[in-house]
């Protein structure tokens, strides 16, 4: 296999796009916490990888930087902080949702058409391997987003936010690849972010003795 092959960078960079969609569409399935945050580890490799890809098209060597951030920081790093998160405020292992499993799968199917109609007509003048990545892109943030609103439990909430965050990345990589000062301010937002978010949740945990987002409304009748 010759890797030059325009056809060949097509396909693979087709492959890990196509990827992370489904590994996105398995975020949103999952009812088991530990299983959402594994998923989300496949979700940041499967990244990484992509990155790296488009590091050997671009002839970029930058790029590796981002693909180590991705593989060492959200695939390894993350997940496990999480997994301690969760077994340190003994939060609940099954993931609490706004609809039924079926419904928004069918949301998330239809957020990816949407990616598409969106993409094709403003990169039609773009390669396909451009076109390809921008409408992979939109759709992972797209499903991120989707997940961020379906999901009572902020655990769930942060890994998201997490994976909308691995989309927008997708999407710069792809078009022009990102400059080393954008990938130290991608690695310092990760670290910053989590930071925030663990310290969001210790106080949600401390306040309110649970990790469900309902309880954040003053109005909610939640017994206690």
């Amino acid at each position: 296999m010759e890797f030059s092959d325009p056809k060949v960078q097509l396909q693979i960079a087709y492959l890990l796009g196509g990827s992370m969609v489904v590994v996105n569409f398995a975020l949103l399935y999952q009812s088991r916490m530990s299983s959402v945050i594994n998923a989300f580890a496949i979700h940041a490799t499967i990244l990484g990888l992509a990155v790296a890809w488009q590091a050997n098209v671009q002839n970029a060597p930058n790029l590796y930087i981002t693909a180590a951030i991705a593989l060492v920081f959200k695939a390894l790093a993350l997940p496990a902080a999480l997994h301690y998160v969760v077994r340190k405020l003994n939060v609940h292992r099954t993931v609490e949702m706004v609809f039924g499993t079926g419904l928004t799968m069918m949301a998330g199917v239809a957020l990816v058409g949407l990616a598409v109609m969106i993409m094709q007509p403003v990169t039609q003048h773009s390669g396909a391997l451009v076109t390809i990545d921008l409408i992979f892109a939109m759709a992972v943030l797209f499903l991120g987003v989707l997940m961020m609103i379906t999901r009572r439990n902020a655990v769930t909430q942060v890994i998201g936010f997490m994976a909308m965050e691995n989309g927008l990345i997708l999407a710069a990589v792809g078009v022009h690849g990102m400059p080393l000062v954008v990938e130290i301010s991608v690695a310092l937002a990760v670290l910053v972010a989590f930071i925030v978010f663990g310290l969001f949740l210790f106080r949600i945990r401390e306040r309110f003795y649970s990790l469900d987002v309902r309880y954040l409304d003053p109005d909610s009748r939640i017994p206690q």
